[in-house]
């Protein structure tokens, strides 16, 4: 769900190697419109690793 009468959207990131979702951030869906992949530390893996937006 995003912010009332703006096209931001909240998304939940996941780590590739453990599935973990750890993050949450929101993203315009107007100017992105494939899914996200940020690299972002692991608490899990305990390192960095790729997140990619999910459902």
């Amino acid at each position: 769900m995003g912010i009332k009468g703006r096209v931001d959207k909240m998304v939940v990131l996941a780590c590739e190697d453990c599935k973990e979702r750890n993050y949450t951030t929101v993203k315009n869906k107007k100017t992105t419109k494939d899914r996200m992949e940020l690299k972002k530390y692991c608490p899990n893996c305990q390192r960095h690793t790729l997140h990619k937006e999910t459902k």
